[in-house]
């Protein structure tokens, strides 16, 4: 409980809410002091909101220019809106690539990032000669064909827990072992998807497997 100045007791509070955000002008989207963040953004929207400051946990971590359907977010507060309003009212204040999609009210007890049982990833490509121009921003073109079937076989090949290393820039800290559940090499017209769904993932992973996965289906590398 927390006592106010005009002594009134209020208990906090803990909110989670589904985040759909576009990345691309987003330096990612843990807090950076001197650069644009999704959590920057809904920390400044809440402030704006409930006039409390107030840190917001996110479930994973995106790099820069990634974007997110269903990325989850919590944080305490002491304001007593109902959980629908802080859906509206967010909305307002966050910028037009920001937007909230659900929220819900969750123990006090609830960590976002420890409680999230697994991470779901897809990296989108263009497999075409000529560049697409309505969803050039949200995939990589790749003009020579690709062999998606040689590309799914060395995807099997992540199952598992293994050490990731080669997959993850030099800087990230920590163990790099993961245990990644799933991953798929899918071909739909010109359209190739790579999902990868795991326990966590490091900084670059899904980049740098997209890369090395890329590097099969030309033939430049084999497994």
């Amino acid at each position: 409980m927390v006592v106010e100045q005009d002594g009134e007791e209020r208990s906090f509070r803990r909110i989670a809410l589904v985040v759909e955000y576009d990345g691309a002008a987003y330096a990612g989207s843990q807090y950076q002091k001197n650069a644009p963040t999704i959590q920057g953004e809904l920390e400044k929207a809440l402030n704006k909101l409930t006039g409390e400051r107030t840190r917001v946990a996110l479930a994973g971590r995106t790099d820069a220019g990634v974007h997110a359907e269903g990325q989850v977010a919590s944080f305490r507060t002491r304001a007593p809106y109902e959980v629908e309003v802080f859906v509206r009212a967010l909305n307002v204040h966050l910028p037009e690539d920001i937007v909230v999609r659900s929220a819900r009210e969750v123990p006090l007890s609830f960590q976002v990032r420890r409680q999230a049982k697994r991470r779901w990833y897809r990296y989108l490509m263009y497999n075409g000669r000529q560049r697409p121009a309505l969803l050039r921003g949200y995939c990589w073109h790749i003009a020579k064909p690709l062999d998606v079937e040689a590309m799914q076989a060395a995807a099997q090949h992540l199952v598992g827990e293994h050490d990731l290393a080669a997959f993850v820039s030099p800087s990230a800290p920590g163990r790099t072992v993961r245990m990644v559940y799933r991953a798929e090499v899918r071909r739909r017209s010109s359209w190739v998807t790579f999902d990868i769904e795991g326990n966590s993932f490091l900084l670059q992973q899904v980049r740098r497997t997209a890369g090395a996965l890329v590097k099969v289906g030309l033939g430049k590398q084999t497994v």
